[in-house]
C-alpha cells in the first residue's frame, strides 16, 4: 500500500471516530427517533459531502397490513425514491440479507434502483433494534465510483448501532 493511500485510509478512519463521538454526544439525551436520524444524516453529510445520505424505515404497506416496505425517512440531498420493496435494489437487499452492502459501481448492480442518475456508488447499512430486527437502513450515495471502503463499513455500522434502543414503531 502506498503512503498516500495509507494516510487517506487512516484519515477516513479518524474522521469516523470523531464523527461517532460527535453523534454519540448529540444523541446522549435524545429520545426522538426522527430527531436522531436527522442529526445523523446531517452530521455524515457535513463530514463527507456526499450526493445523498438518508434513512429508509421498515413500515407496513398502506394497502397490505402484513406486508412491509422501506419508506423514506430523514435525508440530506436531492429528492429520492419514496418506497422500496423488500429485497429490491441495494436498500431492499441490505434489509433482506441483514448485512451491509457496498456497491462500487451501481451500474453493475443487478436490480439497482436509480433514484438519481448522478449516483455512481452506494453503501447501505441495516439498522437493528435491540431484538436484532432490521427496522431501517442507512443509505449513502456518491457521485464517484468506488467511494466507499472498509473504513466506511466499520464507521457506519458503529454509527447505526447508536440507534438500537430507539423506538422505530412510534
Amino acid at each position: 500500500m502506498s503512503t498516500t493511500l495509507l494516510i487517506t485510509a487512516t484519515a477516513k478512519a479518524e474522521k469516523y471516530e470523531q464523527l461517532n463521538s460527535q453523534i454519540e454526544s448529540l444523541l446522549k439525551d435524545e429520545k426522538d427517533t426522527v430527531a436522531a436520524m436527522a442529526t445523523i444524516t446531517a452530521a455524515i453529510q457535513q463530514t463527507f459531502e456526499l450526493l445523498w445520505v438518508g434513512f429508509y424505515l421498515v413500515k407496513e404497506k398502506p394497502e397490505k397490513e402484513k406486508e412491509k416496505q422501506l419508506v423514506i425517512g430523514p435525508f440530506q440531498g436531492p429528492v429520492a425514491c419514496l418506497r422500496i420493496d423488500f429485497g429490491k435494489g441495494v436498500c431492499g437487499k441490505a434489509w433482506k440479507d441483514k448485512k451491509t452492502i457496498n456497491v462500487p459501481n451501481v451500474d453493475l448492480f443487478v436490480d439497482h434502483i436509480a433514484c438519481s442518475s448522478a449516483s455512481r456508488s452506494e453503501i447501505v447499512v441495516p439498522v437493528f433494534n435491540s431484538e436484532k430486527e432490521v427496522v431501517a437502513v442507512l443509505d449513502l450515495d456518491s457521485a464517484w465510483l468506488s467511494e466507499f471502503d472498509e473504513d466506511d463499513i466499520n464507521g457506519l455500522e458503529k454509527i447505526v448501532e447508536l440507534l438500537k434502543d430507539f423506538n422505530f414503531y412510534a
